[in-house]
């Protein structure tokens, strides 16, 4: 059949109506399959496509809802990809307003309009109270603008009534929350990535650069920074330990189990020296408070050996773990820590060794 020459409004806005459903399905080159299934070409397909997304972005509404609009734009940051884990942004389309993810992600887009809507409800369903005119008949909607003053994440996933809601901690009931943080302690060593995931909810919402102290959130954060490693493990093991500073003292042995975490992360992370001073002012701390002889000190001390090692100072990093293992010995004898500080010399000697007849040879070389 030949193809008309002039195409009607309903003709063309069904065609960019089917790109835009065939680019929610994550179909590749939605306007090439479209042109190809109803005969168009695919230049003129194209064409339309990029004027009637040039109309909607005109018809933007303003950037604050107001109570009587249908459309209602999610604050930013709030509604993320269940799949890519990314913020999803409101993009205004030839079929409406939707949100969609940034690349690669693939995922269809969601409207917009739906979202407001099963979000409104959540809110209508904990939080009523926020809601000015809950009998209106758009009062979903309405209460969606109050959702960042209730929720601390959004998580979309295939379709707007697939919604998984982090709460702020402070929002859920503290007991609740303890049991959790229980929970989580237990299964630490039998299963750390469940543990992992109660500790992120427990923790929803805090800040660790801003969120203000709290004994329970430091218990959690220093908890889930053993469960981390990088920058995600200082950064939580950093907040517990300036919090437990705080609330208990320097020398309190929560706020030393904080410090040796956080300098277990740093060095973890390769920053070696900020972890040799970490450990150092440790050991001292734990030499006023338990004893200079006592097991943690010398513990603390001999690792602290072993990151001087790492910074390159070998000769001095043997000297002090040997001087570490007469003490232990002598104070502890018989603790199978003493085997182990014995391991960790003989390692370093060994590392010497092995590295002597090269350093020899190459001074030879140069020599000759």
């Amino acid at each position: 059949m030949a193809k008309p020459r002039k195409y009607t409004s309903d003709i063309i806005a069904d065609a960019v109506r089917q790109v835009e459903a065939a680019r929610a399905t994550g179909r590749r080159g939605p306007i090439s399959t479209v042109a190809r299934e109803l005969h168009l070409d695919r230049r003129l397909l194209q064409n339309w496509v990029t004027k009637a997304r040039a109309r909607a972005a005109i018809a933007v509404p303003s950037a604050t809802p107001r109570a009587d609009d249908d459309l209602v734009v999610l604050p930013d940051g709030l509604l993320h990809c269940l799949f890519c884990q990314q913020p999803m942004t409101a993009t205004f389309t030839a079929v409406g307003l939707v949100y969609d993810c940034p690349p690669p992600c693939r995922r269809p887009p969601l409207n917009a309009v739906a979202v407001a809507e099963a979000v409104g409800q959540v809110v209508l369903r904990h939080a009523a109270h926020l809601v000015p005119t809950p009998t209106h008949p758009k009062r979903a909607v309405i209460a969606a603008v109050h959702a960042h003053r209730l929720i601390a994440r959004i998580t979309a996933g295939r379709h707007p009534a697939d919604l998984r809601v982090t709460w702020p901690a402070t929002a859920r009931p503290r007991h609740a929350l303890t049991e959790q943080l229980r929970l989580a302690h237990q299964l630490a060593t039998t299963d750390p990535a469940r543990a992992h995931r109660l500790l992120q909810t427990i923790l929803a919402g805090v800040d660790p650069a801003a969120t203000p102290i709290s004994t329970f959130h430091a218990e959690a954060a220093h908890l889930l920074a053993t469960l981390l490693h990088g920058i995600a493990a200082i950064r939580w093991a950093d907040y517990a330990h300036r919090s437990l500073t705080h609330l208990h003292g320097p020398t309190a042995p929560p706020t030393l189990t904080a410090a040796h975490t956080l300098a277990t992360a740093h060095r973890q992370a390769g920053h070696h020296q900020r972890a040799y001073r970490l450990f150092r002012q440790l050991a001292e701390q734990l030499a006023d408070t338990v004893g200079a002889d006592a097991h943690r000190t010398l513990a603390v001390r001999a690792t602290s050996a072993l990151v001087l090692h790492d910074l390159g100072h070998h000769d001095a990093a043997r000297t002090l773990l040997a001087d570490v293992i007469n003490r232990h010995r002598h104070a502890h004898p018989g603790h199978p820590a003493t085997t182990r500080m014995t391991d960790h010399l003989d390692r370093l000697r060994h590392q010497q060794t092995v590295s002597s007849p090269t350093l020899v040879r190459s001074a030879t070389e140069c020599r000759a």
